[in-house]
């Protein structure tokens, strides 16, 4: 079964950085967009970033200047480097990759890491 797992959330100071990961692994046969989504309490999951298989990126208006989303294609991994936290960035940060197992599937199934807690301090 594929599993994204997740790492690099953590306590830190608003001003301060730090890296996330998510690794695919398991049966999987290819994967295209992988993304960043956050989900800060009392809040809507919202998307942070995504990335192509192609490289292409987007961020939201939040993240533009700040973070950085990039992927290792060759082992399926995705990461974010969060650069200049801030308090309001505090949430769950979930990976999500739209993926296939297998060659012959017709189409692409979402799949989602366990969320990893960042937390910003003031």
């Amino acid at each position: 079964q594929v599993q994204l797992v997740e790492s690099g959330g953590g306590l830190v100071q608003a001003g301060g950085s730090l890296r996330l990961s998510c690794a695919a692994s398991g049966r999987i046969f290819s994967i295209t967009t992988m993304a960043w989504y956050r989900q800060a309490p009392g809040k809507q999951r919202e998307l942070v970033a995504a990335v192509t298989d192609g490289g292409n990126t987007a961020y939201a208006d939040s993240a533009k200047g700040r973070f950085t989303i990039s992927r290792d294609n060759a082992k399926n991994t995705m990461y974010l480097q969060m650069n200049s936290l801030k308090p309001e960035d505090t949430a769950v940060y979930y990976c999500n990759a739209d993926l296939k197992r297998y060659r012959h599937d017709s189409v692409f199934t979402s799949t989602w890491g366990q969320g990893t807690q960042v937390t910003v301090s003031s």
